[in-house]
């Protein structure tokens, strides 16, 4: 009869699995605490912000619940940094404050925040005119700086032409020229 008893090899190996495996567990456990700890501190970021924001624009919670379209438990839950709202919530919220969508998102983690210069500053500053006017201008903008971006980079890359040499013998005609009878 054949023994089935593993080889003491064999045990050396399975020990090291469980090792790794409860060394691995471990690893997922702080993983999974940290990312909680980000959530909860990104909330809250968000939450005090959205206070400081409103109290800056000297609105009171049930005004700006009523004009985001959220209860007042919730905006307050969301300043407490015990919820953390959504983009949608979030674009209400910045109408309601009369601020940047942008501005929220960035702090929400939604977004990276862009560079900002003295366009995109008084862009999103501005009260009067709408988000989407905003975005509208601010998409404008960007399109602008990158077709100039482009064309440095291309002047930058191209070999100057020289200008074509003018082979004929009569002077260039003048303005003067060009307009008399």
């Amino acid at each position: 009869m054949v023994s089935m008893t593993p080889k003491d090899d064999d045990q050396i190996d399975s020990q090291g699995i469980v090792a790794k495996v409860s060394e691995a567990t471990e690893v997922v456990a702080e993983a999974s605490d940290l990312v909680a700890s980000v959530v909860t501190t990104a909330a809250s970021d968000i939450g005090s912000y959205i206070r400081s924001q409103r109290e800056a624009a000297q609105v009171s919670m049930r005004q700006l619940a009523t004009r985001a379209g959220v209860s007042n438990p919730y905006l307050s839950q969301i300043e407490r940094g015990l919820r953390k709202p959504s983009a949608e919530v979030l674009t209400q919220i910045a109408k309601g404050l009369r601020m940047s969508s942008e501005a929220l998102y960035v702090r929400a983690g939604f977004l990276e925040e862009r560079p900002h210069g003295p366009v995109r500053d008084a862009l999103l500053g501005d009260t009067e005119i709408t988000e989407r006017q905003k975005h509208v201008l601010m998409e404008i903008y960007d399109s602008f700086r990158r077709e100039n971006e482009q064309t440095q980079n291309t002047a930058e890359t191209t070999p100057p032409v020289s200008a074509p040499q003018d082979v004929s013998s009569e002077p260039p005609i003048t303005h003067q020229e060009f307009f008399h009878d």
